[in-house]
């Protein structure tokens, strides 16, 4: 038995455009047929026919940037720390069923604890859950100056980190060698970090040369790299290296951009997280002092060459770093496109195309996804508004009608949330240090 889906209006995902009055035929889990109502196959006895003709049409929509093993962190060690994985990968599980409720049907995680997110990617995979399409880095690489070296030196890198720690060219070739083993799809690596030097320039963490010698050998076991990379020299050293993807590129500068453009890499900038951090912390917050004002002039400063990038034609995908506290699963994974048309000039066509077929680029089912097109997995995401006149359209889930993974439709009745425990947690109990001078300042 087939399905017929009678569609008002049909965003393809290859291009920018919706076309009206389409017809997608699902027979099993893919697609066997689209085009207009008048060209469809009659339809046979058995079939269900579904009437979307008022509804708007998308394939399953795509976030790159997915932490799923994080819990919806609020600090670095809740992250890394408290949490057991056998209690992260049930957590995952869960957080990355509140992905497919948004209409994400596929998602990217790029650096996760411990094998998690892998591991859910396979419970998924062999029919245990319900979950969307997963594909899963490792680990992050790091090097000292890296964003998975952040706890003091006496600490180091626990192994329940999401990064790891490499102090030579030849421990990282043996990390991405296990890495591969252990069946990842894509390797990351944290091409910076926090660190800045006397010039307030963020500082690389591997050099050119260590750059080149992992992502070749990445590229002859046959996986993709990504980079973290914010600052310029980053950057630099990442495109010239040849890394397929580069996450942020915040402080990009133009000989960076040009090489960016040599090489071939794509850029996605993951503004999501910077720009909720200005708009929803708090003041009770322990980051409100400085944090806010920090992301609002990286923000200021990553629209320049961004936005020029897009003018220059270099490709862009979508992802929008889910999973800490400012950036919950399920609630704001189509913020970035939002970021990408009001921040960095796209058309709300440019932006969707990016989170479907540019996004499929990476991920393990490549252009059987992104698409609806003959041949391609049923993976569909119906709304009931039209995100080409308005885009925030798709950040309200009373918007999100119906959702469809290898052609059958999702029930979401049982999908709940998950609540910390207080052991999962940085066992920080005061915002402050309560002294005489501040208990006289909150008095006043």
């Amino acid at each position: 038995m087939a399905k017929y889906l009678k569609c008002g209006h049909l965003f393809e995902g290859t291009n920018d455009t919706f076309l009206k009055d389409q017809i997608v035929i699902i027979d099993d889990e893919r697609i066997v047929f689209t085009g207009g109502s008048f060209d469809a196959p009659p339809s046979k006895k058995n079939d269900e026919i579904i009437d979307y003709s008022q509804k708007f049409v998308l394939p399953g929509l795509i976030d790159i940037h997915v932490h799923l093993s994080y819990g919806n962190a609020q600090a670095n060690e809740d992250v890394d720390m408290y949490a057991p994985p056998e209690f992260r990968a049930l957590r995952a599980l869960l957080a990355s069923q509140k992905v497919l409720a948004a209409g994400y049907t596929s998602l990217a995680d790029p650096a996760t604890t411990n094998r998690v997110s892998p591991s859910v990617r396979d419970a998924i995979n062999s029919g245990m859950f319900v979950g969307p399409r997963i594909t899963s880095s490792g680990r992050q690489i790091t090097a000292r100056q890296g964003l998975g070296d952040w706890y003091p030196t006496w600490i180091g890198v626990p192994e329940s980190s999401v990064g790891v720690l490499v102090r030579n060219t030849d421990e990282a070739i043996e990390e991405i060698r296990m890495q591969v083993k252990d069946r990842v799809d894509f390797v990351k690596f944290t091409a910076d970090g926090l660190h800045r030097n006397s010039n307030g320039e963020l500082m690389a963490c591997f050099n050119q040369k260590e750059m080149d010698a992992m992502v070749e050998e990445c590229h002859r076991l046959g996986v993709k790299t990504i980079a973290h990379a914010r600052g310029r020299e980053a950057v630099l050293y990442s495109a010239r290296a040849g890394v397929d993807i580069i996450f942020h590129a915040f402080e990009m500068d133009k000989e960076g951009l040009e090489e960016v453009s040599k090489s071939g890499a794509i850029l996605s900038p993951a503004l999501t997280f910077l720009v909720n951090t200005v708009e929803f912390t708090q003041k009770s917050d322990p980051c409100f002092k400085w944090r806010p004002n920090m992301n609002r002039n990286d923000v200021e400063i990553a629209c320049e060459m961004l936005i020029e990038a897009h003018k220059m034609g270099i490709p862009f995908m979508v992802g929008s770093d889910s999973g800490f506290a400012v950036t919950p699963y399920g609630e704001w994974h189509a913020r970035e496109l939002e970021i990408m048309v009001n921040y960095l000039g796209f058309s709300p066509g440019e932006a969707l195309k990016c989170t479907t077929s540019e996004n499929s680029k990476l991920l393990r089912e490549g252009n059987s996804v992104g698409r609806l097109a003959t041949g391609a997995f049923a993976d569909i995401t119906v709304v009931n508004a039209n995100p080409l006149e308005d885009i925030t359209t798709l950040q309200d889930a009373k918007n999100i009608e119906d959702v469809y993974l290898n052609g059958k439709r999702i029930d979401f009745s049982n999908s709940g949330n998950f609540a910390p425990f207080n052991w999962e947690h940085s066992y920080r109990q005061w915002n402050e240090v309560y002294t005489r001078e501040r208990i006289k300042e909150l008095a006043h």
